[in-house]
């Protein structure tokens, strides 16, 4: 049978089913359904989140293709998951939905069709056209705040208009039109709360541009109550930036006194939090937004001192999530066993024979006594490439330094076939089964951080592999 004529016939069984399902039960939400094809699947599940709850997984078939039945779930925000690739999705009770794409273009390529298509078809279509955006609105940030709001202006207007086009063709309840109007407005949002630091960055002035009383009209709008917003990206990301931007600016009319360079991270985000818990009342935003705030702090600092100590116990005063007050503990504790002088962790990798090997074991095993731990992921070829090219330039330059590869994120004969594909000295290559507990004992926040060791102690634990 021609596929696409197969996938039509399966969206229609699939929505006789949904309209049908619920049909002896009156008063009762109606089922969900949403399936779809991966063209070049990078893992075997797609995985179903909503906020930041596990909700289900399925293993794709022989076909590549997924298909999700949800009974009595709220409507709103999820998103899916195809490691490594994720993107947001928007669900409500008798949705029919029927996705498909490539994961060489993940975003680029993905397209909705059925009942629920075209909510999801139109997010979809504001995040790709505000990363269309952002060569043109860097290029807008030298001009003078009116100039520069009166174009950010047009190009909302535009959005406003495409979404009228598809209201007329489409019955987008009311919740879905608020979804819509907020992928629209928190992408311009971001612009205007950059525009300040952009400006001065992009002119070279000395001080930040007087801005007009209205320039900021727009925070009139900000809904800090709607849960349907709580983990979309460009609300949580204007969130972020909005804290930043009051904090800084509030510090710098209020903060008369010079705050010494070492501690003004930590001032700085002691300022957030305060800010966040005098003006935020939703206890979800509230918690993420504390969360991201002690996360961004600790993982720049790297320092575990009296100040970080104290960080973390007013974080752990504010936050009401036990999860995130758990995480953020643990990560304190990493840092902690990552300082200089710590031994290396205790960390199980398997070698090219596909034998456990101790990471202690794989530092004390090199005859030059010092280490440089590195880490790289097939599904980001350029980087690997990248820093390859970097290690063989250090190995030069550091000839008594061992250098060590740690892969991510990759299958074990694969990662085996690019050992032999690329040439990689297999006796300082190994394979890191359990990404999640290396990430979490290694504090790893990108892929370009290294660990340097000699012997089994750590001479730093958040060195970088292109500024050695």
């Amino acid at each position: 049978m021609d596929g696409s004529l197969y996938m039509v016939r399966f969206l229609l069984g699939l929505i006789l089913l949904s309209s049908t399902a619920c049909s002896d039960r009156s008063g009762e939400c109606t089922p969900v359904y949403f399936s779809g094809e991966i063209v070049n699947p990078k893992s075997d599940y797609v995985v179903l989140y909503h906020n930041d709850n596990y909700v289900d997984s399925v293993k794709l078939d022989t076909n590549n293709r997924f298909s999700f039945h949800l009974e009595g779930i709220e409507e709103g925000l999820y998103y899916f998951s195809h490691r490594p690739e994720h993107q947001s999705i928007y669900l409500k009770g008798g949705d029919s939905i029927l996705a498909r794409l490539n994961t060489l273009e993940f975003d680029e390529t993905l397209v909705y069709s059925g009942e629920g298509s075209a909510i999801n078809n139109f997010m979809t279509e504001m995040y790709l056209a505000h990363e269309r955006e952002e060569p043109m609105v860097r290029a807008l940030f030298p001009l003078d705040p009116q100039d520069f709001k009166l174009k950010i202006d047009s190009l909302r207007t535009v959005k406003i208009d495409y979404l009228k086009e598809v209201v007329k063709d489409n019955q987008l309840s009311g919740r879905e039109l608020a979804m819509a109007k907020a992928a629209i407005d928190y992408g311009s949002y971001i612009h205007m709360e950059e525009y300040p630091f952009a400006h001065k960055r992009k002119t070279g002035e000395d001080a930040f541009h007087d801005l007009d009383g209205d320039f900021y009209t727009y925070r009139h709008n900000v809904d800090l109550s709607n849960r349907d917003l709580f983990y979309y990206r460009p609300y949580f990301d204007f969130m972020k930036m909005h804290f930043g931007n009051l904090s800084y600016m509030g510090c710098l009319e209020n903060c008369k006194n010079e705050i010494p360079r070492s501690e003004r991270r930590l001032h700085f985000n002691e300022h957030k939090i305060a800010l966040v818990d005098s003006l935020v009342r939703a206890k979800d935003l509230r918690d993420v937004l504390f969360r991201s705030f002690a996360l961004d702090y600790l993982i720049k600092e790297h320092r575990t001192n009296e100040e970080s100590l104290a960080f973390l116990e007013n974080f752990n005063s504010l936050s009401s999530n036990a999860g995130h007050r758990e995480e953020i503990t643990q990560l304190y504790r990493a840092i902690s066993n990552l300082q200089p002088g710590m031994a290396v962790p205790d960390l199980t990798l398997r070698d090219s024979e596909n034998r456990e090997v101790s990471l202690k074991n794989v530092v004390k095993a090199g005859d030059k006594g010092h280490t440089v731990l590195y880490f790289w992921t097939s599904s980001q070829k350029g980087h690997f490439l990248n820093v390859r090219q970097q290690v063989k330039d250090l190995q030069e330059k550091y000839p008594d330094y061992r250098f060590v590869g740690i892969n991510l994120r990759t299958s074990f004969p694969q990662w085996n076939l690019l050992l032999e594909e690329y040439g990689l000295d297999k006796t300082d290559q190994y394979h890191g089964e359990n990404f999640k507990e290396i990430q979490t004992t290694m504090v790893l926040d990108g892929l370009n951080k290294c660990v340097l060791a000699k012997d089994t102690l750590l001479l730093d634990g958040f060195a970088n592999i292109y500024k050695l």
